[in-house]
């Protein structure tokens, strides 16, 4: 089945390019020990889901491109035609001559409404193109107007046409220092509206990114363009074709359904985070070596630790025994020493994968106690390896992980919001104070459950 890639804003049409790139780096890099039918399955399984064909042979996106501003855009298709491996559709993109202007409400309100029909027809066009459609991944920022206001329209839009359909939006969250003084309004307001209309919502945090940039990837000057290669790297070990339990050359036929069924069980916990291990630059890769074993109790300490990387993960903390009580878990603090899990995915890709140990994830500590292990904990594999690394481990995970961000940047938001700073820039295109309010208390009413696992 295919997944169309909805390109949000300046930011989500960068990533989406970067992850393009990944995945058809993949598909014609590295086979690791694969046998040549198993290496045709995973390139047919990764072409149906993310690229369509034109007469030239050359493999075409499954995707629309969509901004305010035409340079990006520009730049974005002409970038990826000049690599020769892959292109875009010329005629799936939309964009206007003026920008939203870091307005959350102009581009929810007047961009969206405005081209509503024009962008929907794209993407039904885009639709059409699949045999087999699986559902919508879009791409956006939280902080700026274009990718989230009208990124939040647009998921709307989506929902309402196409209700049999998956939607998995991936959000960029800001960096914690700021990038423009309203993003924490802007934040909030696209959270909370995402949060009614799509499935799972996928966050990567500016910040960490930049973190596995400087400390794992050894990048001195770091580029945006470094960031969203990170990210893109991160998406396509998740994305890319992989055994789901059928057996041997049976690749996810659903990957957006699969990964719903797997890490959503309930409405009110939408949010996932992700994690990779190893992440290095290339030229270390040659010089290193590793086993399963340790892979994966690196792992599942990031989890419980909530760490995002591999160095400086607090190996103190421990899942809490049996009986046991853990104040700050049901407590309104956010500080959470143990990050307690609803779901967790991890994806093995590598040689003697069936050699690695995951009972580990298995412990019922891990969860939440209305569901069995059993239920919460999935393993995908497959001995095929991803961009050269020779075993790598991906862990997608429903969990505590984004309290302490989500409750900060409401906080802030509200802050602002009780001083009335900057209102009337929201009120002009038509965004009252009445939906701050339901956009506070649905964001509210998110931090309470995730606190309450």
């Amino acid at each position: 089945m295919s997944i169309v890639t909805v390109q949000l804003g300046q930011c989500g049409n960068q990533i989406g390019h970067e992850v393009f790139n990944a995945i058809c780096s993949d598909v014609h890099g590295t086979h690791g020990l694969c046998s040549k039918k198993e290496n045709e399955s995973y390139y047919d399984a990764s072409k149906e889901r993310f690229f369509s064909e034109e007469k030239s042979g050359v493999p075409v996106a499954r995707a629309v491109l969509v901004d305010m501003e035409p340079k990006v855009i520009s730049q974005t298709l002409s970038i990826a035609a000049r690599s020769g491996c892959w292109k875009y559709d010329d005629r799936s993109h939309f964009c206007q001559k003026q920008g939203s202007g870091n307005n959350w409400a102009n581009g929810y309100s007047v961009h969206g409404p405005k081209h509503k029909d024009k962008i929907m027809n794209l993407v039904q066009k885009e639709a059409e193109k699949c045999d087999r459609l699986s559902g919508f991944f879009t791409i956006m920022s939280m902080a700026g107007g274009t990718g989230s206001g009208l990124g939040a329209f647009v998921t709307q839009c989506l929902k309402d046409a196409f209700p049999a359909s998956f939607i998995l939006n991936h959000v960029i969250w800001p960096y914690g220092t700021g990038e423009v003084i309203v993003q924490n309004y802007n934040s909030v307001l696209t959270l909370s509206h995402l949060y009614r209309s799509s499935d799972a919502l996928l966050v990567h945090e500016n910040d960490v990114i930049h973190k596995i940039c400087a400390q794992l990837m050894n990048i001195k000057q770091i580029s945006f363009r470094d960031v969203n290669q990170v990210i893109a790297h991160q998406l396509g070990s998740v994305f890319q074709p992989i055994y789901t339990g059928e057996g041997p050359l049976h690749y996810s036929r659903s990957p957006l359904g699969d990964l719903m069924e797997t890490l959503v069980p309930h409405p009110e916990f939408k949010m996932l985070g992700l994690r990779n291990i190893p992440q290095m630059p290339e030229n270390s890769l040659a010089y290193s070596t590793f086993s399963w074993p340790g892979l994966i109790k690196h792992l599942r300490q990031m989890l419980i630790a909530n760490a995002t990387m591999e160095e400086g993960i607090d190996w103190q903390v421990r899942p809490p025994r049996p009986g046991s009580s853990i104040p700050s878990k049901h407590s309104t603090s956010k500080s959470l020493h143990f990050n307690t899990s609803i779901a967790n995915l991890v994806i093995l890709r590598g040689k003697d994968m069936h050699s690695a140990d995951l009972g580990s994830f298995q412990d019922p500590a891990l969860y939440t106690s209305w569901l069995k292990p059993q239920d919460a904990f999935n393993l995908w594999k497959t001995p095929r390896a991803f961009n050269k690394y020779e075993k790598s481990a991906a862990l997608v995970s429903n969990s505590q992980f984004l309290l302490k961000p989500l409750d900060n940047l409401v906080g802030k938001a509200w802050n602002m919001f009780a001083s009335k700073a900057y209102i009337h820039q929201y009120t002009k295109f038509g965004i009252e104070e009445e939906d701050f309010l339901d956009s506070f208390t649905a964001l509210e009413q998110v931090i309470s459950s995730y606190t309450t696992l």
